[in-house]
């Protein structure tokens, strides 16, 4: 069921024993929304954790310093920025169907939790939690502000991409002022790169393939090129978001080889392509400039000609 934000606002303040809920393979949206709200729930007197199915990349460990999990059985549940249950990945079989409140900003969420406060045109699910906390009242110390600030600038491309609106800007100046830590969060997400990334980078670029007429660029990370390089699959994020920007380049694929087999496909595109649009005929969704699906079965060639076929049809 879709609520407002005063529904939000009256369900939060009346919430015990909260568990927050992140999605697989996070990135800095899921967990700054997860650690802002943790921390702001605690402010109000209310027990709260925040947990992931997966291993949280070390870079997001700033997040988590000074809080330590506490100890009590889950009475209400909180997604954040999490579209699909299916998204929650290892947590799905625990909490998947027991969701009370989804705070979200995905066009595709499917409706899973019991409600959901949804806005689609926000750039980032921390911009929406920005605005339910300034709703509240609640003091929006240095700590939120540097996990809301990460959450909005790591959707947003560090305010370069087509979501990042003028309130987005504005929002982030004000967390600035509230104490985030802007340019050491930005240094940390947009300029600093293990060596191992670069490894893997110059491989996946070595074999960079085109299609469509340079219209589409396709790039490959395979389980054997982490092994090579001593990467880690989250690493493949900044590649991902690298595989637009030849020029002339509508659509940016970058397929990861998943440890268990198949691939995860990302994808990037500009006008007019529709990302989530096509990533939904794979089962998965995202937004209209980036999006994500699985194809887990069929062979490489395969999976890459039936998307390679979807784009096509759209540009047509």
């Amino acid at each position: 069921m879709n609520i407002d934000m005063k529904r939000v606002i009256e369900l939060l303040n009346g919430a015990e024993d909260v568990l927050i809920l992140t999605h697989k393979n996070p990135d800095g949206d899921t967990l700054g929304c997860g650690v802002a709200l943790c921390r702001v729930l605690r402010a109000l007197g209310k027990r709260a954790n925040v947990i992931n199915g997966d291993v949280v990349p070390k870079r997001y460990n700033y997040l988590f310093e000074n809080l330590e999990p506490q100890d009590f059985e889950p009475e209400y549940i909180v997604a954040v920025d999490v579209a699909d249950n299916k998204l929650l990945g290892k947590l799905d079989e625990l909490y998947g169907d027991k969701v009370d409140l989804c705070i979200d900003h995905h066009g595709t969420n499917v409706g899973y939790a019991k409600e959901l406060y949804l806005c689609a045109d926000d750039g980032a699910a921390a911009l929406t939690l920005f605005r339910i906390f300034k709703e509240m009242g609640v003091e929006i110390t240095p700590d939120v502000a540097t996990a809301l600030y990460t959450g909005l600038s790591t959707d947003t491309g560090c305010f370069r991409y087509s979501n990042a609106s003028s309130e987005c800007y504005r929002v982030g100046a004000e967390l600035i002022d509230l104490g985030a830590d802007n340019a050491n969060i930005n240094a940390l997400m947009f300029e600093t790169k293990p060596m191992e990334y670069f490894n893997l980078l110059s491989e996946t670029l070595s074999g960079m393939r085109t299609f469509c007429d340079g219209k589409v660029i396709a790039l490959k990370v395979t389980n054997e090129m982490f092994a090579r390089t001593g990467a880690t699959p989250d690493q493949c994020d900044a590649i991902a978001a690298m595989s637009r920007q030849v020029e002339g380049a509508l659509c940016g694929i970058t397929m990861k080889e998943k440890p268990q087999g198949g691939f995860k496909f990302s994808l990037r595109t500009h006008e007019p392509l529709d990302a989530a649009k096509i990533c939904s005929a794979f089962g998965g969704g995202g937004h209209m400039r980036a999006a994500g699906c699985d194809a887990d079965a069929g062979t490489e060639e395969d999976v890459l000609s039936k998307m390679i076929a979807l784009i096509e049809t759209e540009l047509k």
